[in-house]
């Protein structure tokens, strides 16, 4: 049932050639309620309540000091090609908890905190808050994926995902181009 160490170390070249510039949203997953699961052709973003319609904001952060929701974490955004081969059935991507699935290079080294995209009419900005396989991820896509999105490869090329924030209010629709537009001065 679970990706073997051996199928997703094999699978490094294929996510390694994800689009830099411009990739593809190839699923928007709303989070309603805590385990629930949503499957959206269209999302709203916007700059105060993240994916219109997700749970974010309610569910809060435990690390926040009034266990408020964190800024910076608006949004999780997960590389298609990653959780394809870490799910195996693009029925199970949604399991990842991540709103958004994208064909695109979530490398640090292609979107380092700062970086813009465009999605649709809506503008997000990839934050530099870490994404990390937790145990829920390691539950439900087992061990060595957890293993693999948290070893250090997995990290510099953000195998598990990105954190972003919403800084203009917008439409997405699923299958629409998320182009890189604003990248933060080294």
């Amino acid at each position: 049932m679970f990706a073997s160490k051996s199928e997703l170390e094999a699978a490094i070249e294929f996510i390694k050639l994800s689009p830099k510039n411009d990739g593809v949203v190839r699923k928007i997953v709303c989070r309603p309620a805590a385990g629930e699961r949503l499957e959206l052709m269209e999302a709203k973003l916007d700059v105060v309540e993240g994916l219109a319609g997700d749970n974010w904001r309610i569910k809060g952060y435990r690390k926040t000091p009034d266990g408020s929701a964190h800024p910076d974490m608006q949004l999780n955004i997960m590389n298609a090609r990653a959780i394809s081969i870490i799910a195996k059935n693009e029925s199970r991507w949604q399991l990842a908890g991540d709103q958004f699935f994208i064909d695109l290079d979530l490398s640090q080294k292609n979107l380092p905190p700062g970086t813009q995209l465009q999605l649709g009419d809506a503008v997000i900005e990839i934050t530099a808050e870490p994404h990390l396989g937790c145990g829920k991820f390691t539950e439900r896509f087992g061990l060595d994926a957890g293993r693999f999105v948290n070893s250090t490869m997995g990290k510099s090329l953000n195998l598990r995902g990105v954190n972003a924030r919403v800084i203009q209010s917008g439409n997405v629709l699923r299958g629409t181009i998320a182009r890189k537009i604003a990248e933060q001065p080294s």
